[in-house]
C-alpha cells in the first residue's frame, strides 16, 4: 500500500521565541509529530539569534525530512525595528528550508486563523482550542501560543495543498453524492 502522507514543517518566526511544528498529513488524517519552541536569549546579539534559528530549522529538516515548509508571514505593526528583526528571522528560516530543497509557502495570520477556525479574526486561544478538537489533542499542553501558531500554519498548509475533499478528477453532485463516493470519510455522531 502506498503511503500518501506528507511531512510539513510549520514555523512561527520570532527573534526571541520561534514556534515550530512537524505534522504528517494524509487526505484523511493529520498527526502531530513534533511541536515546540526555540527560546532565544535577549542577551545574545541579533545575528547570533539568527544563526541559532538557521541551525534549528536545519536540524528539524534533517531529523524529520519534511517536503514542505509553511511559515507565518509577519503582520504589519507600528514598530519598524521589530518588523525588520522579525523579517530577518523569517528570511533565515526560509533560506534554511530552501537550501534543503523544501517547497516554502507563506500564509498571513488572517489566512491561518480563517483556515483553522473559519474566522480570520479569531484569537490565539480559539485557534488552539480548534486545533485540539480537530487533531484530538485535548490533553496536549502548550506553554506559549508560538507553539500552537506553528501547528496552525502547518495545518493551514495541509488544508490549502490538498485537493478539495480529496477528490481529484471526480465531479460531485452535492452531499449525498459525496457520502456515496466517500463512505470512509463519514464519522458516526457522538
Amino acid at each position: 500500500m502506498q503511503n500518501n502522507s506528507k511531512i510539513i514543517l510549520g514555523i512561527d518566526p520570532g527573534t526571541l521565541l520561534m514556534g515550530y511544528s512537524v505534522i504528517s498529513a494524509s487526505p484523511s488524517s493529520v498527526k502531530v509529530i513534533e511541536m515546540d519552541v526555540l527560546r532565544l536569549s535577549s542577551k545574545k546579539e541579533h545575528y547570533e539569534r539568527l544563526q541559532l534559528i538557521h541551525q534549528r530549522v536545519c536540524s528539524l529538516i534533517l531529523e524529520f525530512k519534511p517536503k514542505y515548509c509553511a511559515i507565518e508571514a509577519p503582520f504589519f505593526g507600528k514598530n519598524v525595528q521589530s518588523m525588520l528583526k522579525l523579517g530577518r528571522a523569517q528570511g533565515v528560516a526560509i533560506a534554511a528550508a530552501m537550501q534543503a530543497g523544501l517547497e516554502v509557502h507563506e500564509y498571513s495570520p488572517k489566512k491561518i486563523k480563517q483556515s483553522i477556525t473559519g474566522n480570520g479574526n479569531a484569537d490565539k486561544e480559539q485557534v488552539w482550542k480548534m486545533l485540539q478538537q480537530m487533531l484530538h489533542l485535548q490533553d496536549a499542553w502548550i506553554h506559549t501560543h508560538d507553539m500552537s501558531d506553528a501547528l496552525a500554519v502547518a495545518v493551514c498548509h495541509h488544508f490549502q495543498d490538498k485537493p478539495l475533499l480529496g477528490n481529484q478528477g471526480k465531479v460531485l453532485k452535492g452531499w449525498e453524492d459525496f457520502i456515496k463516493k466517500n463512505p470512509s470519510r463519514i464519522r458516526p455522531a457522538r
